[in-house]
């Protein structure tokens, strides 16, 4: 069993940066596809990001793209997010996932507003 606890969200002005922190406990993450996925309020859960086990592999959402950053260290079990320019519209509860979806967190509230 995997457990996940999401951290660094907060209140962020617009063109500002956060970085999320996706910690892992229970089992190693090395294995495992790691994804961000996030929720507004109102909207369906949307993906944002994924990385790979080997990190070699990233993709992104396109809104997100050139200003969000996947990464990981598997030494440590821990995925981050890195946003940077970030906008009104990425406010939302961002959540980290293990395994295609099989293992969440429970969420870590990003808003951005001046």
């Amino acid at each position: 069993q995997v457990q996940l606890v999401e951290s660094g969200g907060g209140l962020v002005q617009p063109g500002g940066s956060l970085r999320l922190s996706c910690v892992a406990s229970g089992y190693g993450l090395g294995i495992y596809t790691m994804d961000w996925f996030r929720q507004a309020p109102g909207r369906e859960r949307e993906f944002v990001a994924r990385i790979n086990w080997s990190s070699e592999s990233t993709s992104y959402r396109d809104s997100v793209r050139g200003r969000f950053t996947i990464s990981r260290d598997n030494a440590k079990n821990t995925l981050y997010l890195q946003m940077n320019d970030l906008k009104p519209e990425d406010t939302a509860v961002y959540y980290c996932s293990a395994n295609l979806g099989a293992y969440w967190g429970q969420g870590t509230q990003v808003t951005v507003s001046s």
